[in-house]
């Protein structure tokens, strides 16, 4: 697997099947880890806001956001927010559903055999707050300012150089702001090197792990403070799933 994966029809219906798709259709069985469902909404719905105070306000960017459930989740308590992806076919189906509210697609059923569904953004939030952007997270565009929000799920180790991304944060969010960030922390060359690695290896004899390095590399810019496991399950076929757990950490820029 590498990033041009992302540009695939399979890889564009297993997104918006684990955005979009109804319990009954991403999971089709009584049993099964139903609580890693609803994987993009609980993004935004059980990390953000920690200290309990809902806000209407203030801008959000959600960095890696696939077609885009929790660009528009976020929507849901900003004012503006910004979608950016490097995949450019993530991108347009995400601006389509921004557009129209709802896409067309299907998903892998057995082999060959598909079943057809469709993507819709719930009515109630108000599409109009959401642009999408096609852009790489290591650099982002010039002239997106600083956020209240951003959202980084399951997009660090994706990335060729991972910490580069991570340096950009703190001219990113703005005092008093929320970073978000999700990931399993399943390191693969396809995607970074070795050397780039932020965790997942040894060192001088020392046993290095992702969230020690998030915790060197964001000091003294932020303040931990939340950090939880967030299950989620990727839909293959009928009968195949990858379920797999995310460590959600939630800071606050100092």
């Amino acid at each position: 697997m590498s990033s041009l994966y992302y540009e695939t029809d399979r890889a564009l219906s297993e997104y918006l099947l684990l955005h979009f798709g109804a319990p009954e259709q991403l999971l089709p069985y009584e049993f099964g880890p139903s609580g890693a469902l609803h994987f993009p909404v609980r993004c935004v719905s059980e990390c953000l806001f920690p200290d309990g105070v809902r806000r209407a306000d203030g801008r959000a960017l959600d960095l890696g956001c696939a077609v885009g459930r929790s660009t528009f989740e976020l929507a849901r308590h900003c004012a503006e927010v910004v979608g950016l992806d490097y995949s450019a076919r993530l991108i347009a189906a995400a601006r389509h559903l921004q557009k129209n509210g709802q896409i067309d697609f299907s998903y892998i059923e057995e082999g060959e055999l598909t079943i057809p569904a469709t993507a819709v953004v719930p009515e109630e939030i108000d599409r109009g707050k959401v642009t999408f952007k096609e852009g790489n997270a290591e650099e982002p565009p010039p002239g997106l300012g600083a956020f209240d929000i951003v959202l980084m799920a399951n997009l660090i180790d994706r990335l060729q150089t991972p910490r580069r991304c991570l340096q950009q944060l703190p001219e990113l969010v703005k005092p008093g702001g929320q970073l978000i960030l999700t990931s399993p922390y399943t390191w693969l060359s396809e995607f970074t090197p070795p050397e780039n690695r932020l965790g997942g290896f040894e060192r001088g004899g020392k046993r290095v792990k992702t969230f020690d390095a998030l915790k060197e590399t964001f000091s003294p810019h932020f303040q931990l403070v939340r950090r939880r496991n967030l299950p989620f399950l990727i839909r293959e076929h009928a009968r195949k799933f990858q379920w797999s757990v995310a460590e959600a950490s939630t800071w606050i820029r100092a």
